[in-house]
């Protein structure tokens, strides 16, 4: 996951900021885009926006080789564009964690990519894990443990 710390960012929170009061005790979220290309990410992000895309799943894999915290409830995000433009702010409503042969067909719906079946999620998604993983030398297996974190966008620019 690329972060960003940029102007658009900073903008992006202050607005919602101003919008949202009752969050000017919070520290600004991280900034990051969806996926590993510029294509996916930005069309990811354009689903973000609006509000067709409502979940993500990142490996446990990932969270654990990267030493990343998992998502939370209450969690705020920042989504950016592949090129690091801020588009949205997410807030987690749900965390799960699915082995990858055991996802829905209902949590593919949610997740709202392509053209929203778990079949598209099972065949995107794989493709996404094994690249992630080959970088450490590792393969994805069926029953790998999914996050799946599921969101609401609460601010768009």
């Amino acid at each position: 996951m690329k972060t960003f710390n940029n102007t658009s960012v900073q903008t992006l929170w202050n607005n919602f900021i101003k919008a949202n009061p009752e969050y000017k005790n919070y520290n600004r979220p991280e900034a990051w885009y969806f996926c590993d290309n510029q294509t996916d990410a930005n069309d990811c992000t354009n689903l973000v926006v609006k509000g067709v895309k409502q979940a993500t799943s990142t490996s446990l894999w990932w969270f654990k080789t990267y030493n990343y915290a998992l998502p939370k409830v209450g969690d705020l995000n920042i989504i950016t564009s592949w090129s690091g433009e801020a588009k949205a702010i997410i807030k987690t409503l749900k965390v799960e964690q699915i082995p990858f042969n055991k996802i829905t067909a209902n949590y593919a719906k949610i997740e709202g990519e392509g053209d929203k079946s778990l079949k598209y999620w099972q065949d995107v998604h794989w493709a996404f894990y094994t690249r992630e993983m080959a970088v450490k030398g590792e393969k994805p297996s069926q029953n790998m443990i999914i996050v799946c974190e599921q969101f609401k966008t609460i601010f768009t620019i």
